[in-house]
């Protein structure tokens, strides 16, 4: 009963993670967006690094 209850609790926060994962993608690409009609190099990269580490972790946690 403790391992099902491990298990349901893992799922749960791992569920709430993806979800603030993809908050913050759709934060970066609102930035993203910004920054190419301001046209901002800099900040386009920044975003653009935040995005593929956003991207990383959730095709990790994707795997699991």
């Amino acid at each position: 009963m403790k391992q099902v209850m491990n298990t349901s609790k893992k799922r749960d926060v791992q569920q709430q993670r993806m979800n603030v994962l993809r908050l913050e993608m759709d934060y970066e690409l609102a930035v993203l967006f910004e920054a190419i009609q301001m046209k901002n190099k800099e900040t386009q990269t920044k975003s653009k690094q935040k995005l593929m580490s956003i991207r990383e972790e959730l095709m990790k946690m994707k795997a699991l």
